[in-house]
């Protein structure tokens, strides 16, 4: 890994500036990408904006900056975008600092933000060094996220290509998907959720082999139809349904026969129930029909105590005796047998036993 420190004036910086909205923000000559694929939108308010050009007309030190240098001889910003596009701004004349544009200062002012030097680390190397380094930098300021990281080092026509789907306010992916998915797209997070649902869990492997793709229509296409199917299976929408795990659902079950009306009514015997503490667990359950997605309510303290006395600390599996704390509250009539978790219901059996009888 190669790192450099260089310094750069607002001279150099703001030179061939220009803000091409869809297509990105260049500098420094053009050949500074300052907003990149993997990148955010702008974020920053107006008091973090004048904060950045206080700093700079005070001839106080910004924190230092990263660019990645890239393999045609220009960088891309790593960390430092929201700095960068503020100086920017503010040298255009998109707002003002303490009421004047920067067309208004006197020349010795203007000369002086100019002047001004911003330090930057220049970072190149493979891809496995850069995603390391991006990890161990990105520590203070607005922090990218794992999947913010992960495009900038896999960037490239694919990643511009996925976030035109999956990345913008009001992208295609929540207009289609925005019920079922947990998270922000301009964070990456629906992004990254169907890369994960699609690869099955290896999303830089799926990225490294797409990166130098010119299209994201395998992703885009796949997630299309996990919602599709989601709503044909569970046409009865909740609000439960959203953050459930419906790639990994779709993978699995995408070819079973399933009669949805059925299913529905399940649905809502199971939302109904009180013994059922994760609700959202019930879509996983009424596929699959493993109970530990439904967290069903545990014994309370007093229950499992009415018990052991009960029994006078006898395990009625083995007969054996014990303390409190060797035993375990269990369901005599299993839960899915319709067994309440209720006092008359619960029996104390000793951890092996109760091991045993839940197979484990």
């Amino acid at each position: 890994m190669d790192i450099k420190l260089n310094e750069i004036t607002v001279r150099e910086l703001t030179n061939g500036y220009e803000d091409k909205a869809e297509d990105g923000v260049l500098g420094y000559g053009g050949k500074l990408d300052i907003r990149p694929p993997y990148q955010r939108e702008f974020i920053y308010k107006d008091k973090q904006r004048d904060a950045v050009i206080n700093t700079i007309t005070k001839n106080f030190p910004l924190n230092v900056m990263y660019w990645a240098v890239r393999e045609d001889g220009g960088f891309e910003v790593i960390d430092g975008q929201q700095r960068t596009i503020s100086t920017c701004q503010f040298v255009e004349g998109e707002f003002a600092f303490e009421g004047r544009y920067f067309h208004n200062l006197q020349k010795d002012e203007k000369e002086q933000i100019l002047d001004y030097r911003l330090m930057v680390y220049l970072c190149s190397g493979t891809d496995s060094e850069k995603l390391g380094w991006f990890k161990t930098i990105n520590i203070a300021g607005e922090r990218l996220t794992e999947q913010e990281l992960r495009n900038a080092v896999y960037s490239g026509s694919w990643v511009t290509d996925a976030k035109r789907y999956f990345s913008k306010n009001a992208c295609p992916a929540w207009g289609l998907g925005s019920k079922y998915l947990n998270g922000s797209p301009i964070r990456q997070d629906y992004l990254e959720t169907v890369i994960d649902w699609l690869s099955d869990g290896k999303i830089e492997g799926y990225m490294a082999k797409q990166q130098h793709k010119p299209n994201a229509n395998e992703l885009w296409l796949y997630f299309q139809a996990v919602i599709n199917w989601v709503k044909a299976t569970f046409p009865a929408y909740r609000k439960e349904m959203k953050g459930v795990a419906w790639g990994e659902l779709y993978n699995t079950h995408k070819d079973d026969e399933i009669d949805s009306s059925e299913i529905e009514k399940e649905i809502t015997r199971l939302m109904a129930d009180d013994d059922v503490t994760k609700k959202m667990g019930i879509y996983s359950y009424v596929l699959n029909g493993e109970e530990r997605y439904l967290n069903i309510r545990t014994f309370s303290d007093n229950q499992k105590r009415e018990a052991y006395e009960r029994q006078k600390g006898i395990c009625p599996v083995c007969k054996e005796h014990f303390e409190i704390e060797g035993m375990e509250g269990d369901h005599i009539t299993p839960w899915h047998e319709g067994g309440k978790t209720i006092s008359d219901n619960c029996q104390m059996l000793c951890a092996e036993d109760n091991r045993r009888k839940s197979g484990i």
